[in-house]
């Protein structure tokens, strides 16, 4: 079950890091066109506001034109009166000079009724003199404010042109006529279309009246509403002109006047970059419509470098993760290990308890017969002494009885001590037990216990003990580490002459400039002979000895060096004057 789902995971794994990497890939890709079209809608917006101010400078060229030529006298006068035949043609030819010299499209001269009396294409079939234009809106501007604008399409030449005019007054102010100039711009339409940008020029309306594109003039891009196209009827604006509706979707937008639409035009449906820039003082609006470009190589690039960085992220990610899993599993091991560390040390210390334990009852068992001899000695003699006591009361010697009693009481104490502690090293003491106890007092311990053979082997016991000798320990388990060490070297010099023991403690000064603390030396020598060179490096190992076979199973020493070692002190061994020397050193008692 568990291989099944491993089995269905790695490959879901692997398809999860591929969709994370397409995806990266794919919004990559869009940030990188949003970002590109973004700056070609910033380029669009500069090169717009270039458009703009052609278009700007153009119409101010010609803005100042018919207010001059309001002022000339002889139009003026033209107004003032019937216009002639002559006068007529007089204004004619002097508008078709000023025109030329002008170089604007054309110019006329309305009179207060709005009747061309005189225009600079005068030549042409499609002159405009004699035609009346109060209809046009520039016209009731100009006679209602002075001045006058309106962009439309000729009703007499067709053509369409912006028309700027200007009020004809008398010296009294009264209203004459208007001088009138047309602006048409054909060349600026050519100069547009050198470009690859598609130029649209709208009305307040909304409606498109320069372009320079071929199909794309007199184009609605909003609703008009009935009353809008009244008035378009009323003035005839585009005159004729059939409008037709822009269709246009907006993707995306990038500010107020810059946008991503997709538009229904001459060539279908196509996406355009659209930037428009208001012409406030001609209530106009300039468009610029441009097919956006993006590089497929940065989108490639863009797409690559988003998917290199996902997988990077996602190996880092689970290398990461790979290397928080094997920390824990780390952590979790050495937990278990402290754990099993500690199990084996408490049984290790247990074992090794219970090791002590069954050494020191050994020594008590091989010291068993000299110990009932020294007690069934005072036995012996205090039956005899209380036979003695009974027959001196009988007699009545109350004085000799009470004498009697005093060596009697005198065994009986030694007795009871010896017992006592008997029992007290016979106990299973705990181990780590740190209290303060003096060295000399555990060596008056020892050398009790084994005084009976000491005494039978007649043994010379040299002592040089420093009272008080304070350490940190447990008394009863350094006993049982002195009467190993006293015992091996009774055993030792068992049938040697000479019998010679010597137990010292001395105080081990520190240097003069050292840190080590003073420590407190215990040795003990024999004339046992010594120890062989070749087994001085294994006196300590369990189980190994020299003696023979059933005398010992060489854990005595061991057990020592340990205790010894637990306490905080050294164990060490070497030959010295005939014989064996152990050496037991323990540091003071800070107490002390």
């Amino acid at each position: 079950m568990s291989f099944t789902s491993r089995t269905f995971r790695l490959p879901l794994y692997v398809l999860l890091i591929l969709a994370g990497a397409v995806l990266a890939a794919g919004l990559a890709m869009q940030q990188t066109e949003r970002h590109a079209l973004a700056d070609d809608a910033g380029r669009a917006r500069g090169q717009l506001a270039l458009y703009g101010n052609t278009l700007h400078t153009l119409i101010e060229r010609y803005r100042a034109l018919p207010a001059v030529l309001a002022l000339d006298p002889e139009l003026r006068s033209a107004l003032s009166g019937p216009v002639s035949s002559t006068t007529q043609d007089t204004v004619n030819r002097k508008l078709e000079r000023i025109n030329s010299a002008a170089q604007s499209s054309t110019l006329e001269l309305l009179d207060r009724n709005g009747l061309a009396v005189g225009a600079s294409n005068w030549r042409l079939p499609s002159s405009y003199v004699g035609h009346n234009y109060a209809f046009r809106p520039y016209f009731l501007q100009t006679k209602a404010q002075g001045v006058g604008r309106f962009y439309a399409v000729g009703v007499t030449s067709g053509i369409p042109g912006y028309f700027l005019s200007n009020a004809v007054t008398s010296d009294a102010g009264d209203f004459l006529g208007a001088m009138v100039v047309k602006l048409e711009f054909p060349e600026l339409e050519h100069e547009w279309g050198q470009g690859s940008d598609l130029l649209l020029v709208s009305d307040a309306k909304g409606i498109v009246f320069i372009a320079n594109q071929p199909g794309w003039r007199y184009r609605e891009l909003q609703p008009i509403s009935a009353s809008d196209r009244a008035e378009l009827a009323a003035t005839r604006q585009y005159d004729k002109q059939p409008l037709s509706a822009l269709h246009r979707q907006v993707i995306q937008a990038f500010d107020d006047n810059g946008h991503l639409v997709r538009i229904e035009g001459p060539d279908g449906a196509v996406d355009y970059l659209w930037e428009s820039l208001p012409l406030t003082a001609e209530g106009w609006t300039l468009h610029l419509l441009r097919k956006p470009q993006v590089a497929a190589e940065d989108m490639r690039n863009a797409a690559l470098a988003a998917a290199g960085t996902w997988l990077t992220l996602v190996f880092l990610s689970l290398f990461l993760y790979q290397r928080w899993r094997l920390a824990r599993v780390h952590q979790r091991n050495r937990e278990e290990l402290e754990q099993l560390v500690e199990e084996r040390t408490r049984d290790l210390r247990t074992a090794q308890d219970g090791l002590v334990q069954s050494a020191k009852l050994a020594a008590l068992g091989q010291m068993s017969a000299a110990l009932a001899h020294e007690i069934n000695q005072p036995l012996t003699a205090q039956r005899m002494q209380l036979a003695s006591l009974r027959l001196l009361l009988d007699h009545g010697r109350i004085d000799d009885a009470y004498q009697a009693l005093t060596p009697l009481d005198q065994q009986l104490t030694r007795m009871a001590a010896l017992t006592g502690h008997l029992k007290t090293f016979a106990r299973k003491s705990p181990s780590g037990l740190r209290e303060r106890l003096d060295l000399a007092a555990v060596v008056d311990q020892a050398l009790l216990l084994l005084e009976p053979r000491l005494r039978d082997e007649r043994v010379s016991c040299v002592l040089h003990l420093t009272r008080p000798a304070y350490v940190r320990g447990d008394a009863i388990r350094l006993e049982q580490v002195l009467i190993n060490l006293l015992r091996n070297a009774l055993d030792a010099m068992r049938d040697k002459p000479l019998k010679r023991l010597e137990v010292r403690i001395e105080a081990e000064q520190p240097a003069h400039n050292s840190t080590k603390p003073r420590q407190w030396r215990l040795t003990v020598g024999d004339s046992g002979g010594g120890i062989a060179q070749e087994h001085l490096a294994n006196v300590f190992d369990p189980f190994f000895t020299t003696k023979p076979v059933g005398d010992g199973l060489g854990l005595g020493l061991a057990v020592s060096y340990a205790i010894v070692h637990e306490s905080g002190g050294t164990l060490c061994v070497d030959n010295h004057g005939g014989g064996a020397r152990f050496t037991l050193t323990l540091p003071t008692d800070p107490e002390a």
